[in-house]
């Protein structure tokens, strides 16, 4: 292990669900009272249910909305078509808008300190819209930071949208932006390595480039860049946002001038989310806080005894603590995948249940060997997401399938400086 591990300590994730939120409203509605982030979650997007009657939100299924004045229903669209703006009329047509879409939009809003949020089928529909947006503007340069999700990195590596990529540390994200740079990505806890930046020292490289700084890992719950200057957050809200592994959406959050543009993207793409994914999401945000927490309990421990076990050569834990955990073994790692019965050995994360894979066998398997070798992803490498479990249950399980002990005591969980932006 790395001489300047340290032993994993307690996470301070229940300091973190208390930090008060900033007013934010979204498009047509008003701002609400600064709130704690816990309370936030349960009642964002749901402030006027009880004027209506309801205690659960509605699921408005409606494809086509009935108009009997064409003339307005045209201005309004005209109106979409010029800016993005949305109105507060009735709705027109599911592609251009959902009532239930926009409760979940509105409290993803509000947990990210945002003023706005759009929503997408999956994260990855989200990314593109985000480099679409970027591109109509004639800025088809991005700057990157390794390690990204797998297809994320493979998006902007094939050039696929027209976008062209320079990837560097983040001390040299100053030195490589261009006039025609539209954007600056970076992930922090980052997929799979856990590895962490500076995020409040990345917007002074950034110039006038906006960060997107993807939060998946770290949700509102543990922090919120905005907070630190990014103008972009993305989720795939497929993992904790939406948290029990029966969804797929995704989601960017942002000022209303940006989110106007990406409204006009999803309109034109058709990349929207299901009223019914919208329903889900916001249900799940209810819960976010607590289950983060609770997952994150059992993904410190379980950091800590494997950092001490004999069968691993390293362990990757965030100081910003998290409910996910990587570590490189010293035998067979599809050995360790192939033995859990309680894990789940699948893709994905952030769901109820623990799930575990081998990143260079799936989810970077469509990044190049030499640089996901060259970001840390090692073919021992296994990623954990820890779920709600009882965390002996767990070892037991994660114990049986790490196979027999043949090697001395090991050191202490890897918990290195973050890297600095100059």
């Amino acid at each position: 292990m790395d001489a300047n591990t340290e032993t994993v300590t307690a996470t301070a994730t229940e300091t973190a669900t208390k930090t008060v939120l900033r007013q934010a409203a979204h498009p047509g509605g008003t701002p609400s009272l600064p709130r704690a982030l816990a309370t936030e979650a349960v009642h964002a997007g749901r402030d006027d249910l009880a004027g209506l009657g309801l205690h659960a939100p509605p699921i408005d299924l409606s494809t086509t909305y009935p108009s009997h004045d064409s003339r307005a229903e045209a201005a309004r669209i005209d109106a979409f078509a010029a800016d993005g703006v949305l109105d507060d009329g009735p709705p027109v047509y599911a592609r251009l808008g959902n009532p239930t879409v926009a409760r979940f939009e509105t409290a993803l809003a509000r947990l990210e300190g945002t003023e706005s949020a759009v929503a997408f089928a999956s994260g990855m529909a989200a990314l593109s819209a985000v480099l679409l947006v970027r591109g109509a503007a004639g800025l088809r340069h991005v700057v990157a930071v390794r390690p990204l999700y797998g297809c994320s990195d493979h998006l902007l590596t094939a050039g696929l949208l027209g976008t062209e990529v320079t990837w560097v540390d983040p001390a040299g994200i100053a030195d490589a932006i261009r006039p025609d740079t539209g954007l600056v990505m970076v992930e922090s806890p980052a997929n799979p390595t856990l590895a962490e930046l500076d995020l409040a020292a990345v917007p002074h490289s950034c110039g006038e480039v906006p960060l997107l700084a993807d939060n998946t890992f770290a949700t509102p719950v543990l922090q919120r860049p905005v907070e630190s200057g990014a103008r972009l957050v993305l989720h795939s809200a497929t993992k904790y946002l939406g948290g029990h592994g029966d969804v797929l959406g995704g989601v960017v959050a942002c000022d209303e001038e940006f989110a106007r543009a990406l409204r006009q993207v999803r309109f034109a793409t058709g990349g929207v989310l299901h009223p019914l994914a919208g329903y889900l999401l916001l249900r799940g945000l209810a819960t976010l806080p607590v289950r983060v927490r609770a997952a994150s309990a059992n993904a410190a421990e379980l950091a800590r005894r494997l950092a001490q076990d004999p069968r691993v050569a390293r362990v990757h834990y965030p100081r910003l603590g998290g409910a996910m955990v990587a570590f490189e073994v010293r035998g067979d790692p599809h050995e360790v995948t192939a033995g859990v019965r309680l894990i789940t050995p699948a893709v994905s994360l952030g769901s109820v249940d623990t799930l575990i894979q081998h990143p260079a066998s799936i989810s970077h398997r469509v990044v190049d060997v030499t640089d996901r070798h060259a970001s840390g992803v090692s073919d021992r490498l296994l990623r954990m997401s820890c779920g709600l479990e009882d965390v002996e249950d767990l070892w037991r399980d994660l114990d049986r399938a790490l196979g027999p002990v043949s090697a001395p005591p090991a050191a202490a969980v890897r918990r290195g400086p973050r890297a600095t932006v100059s």
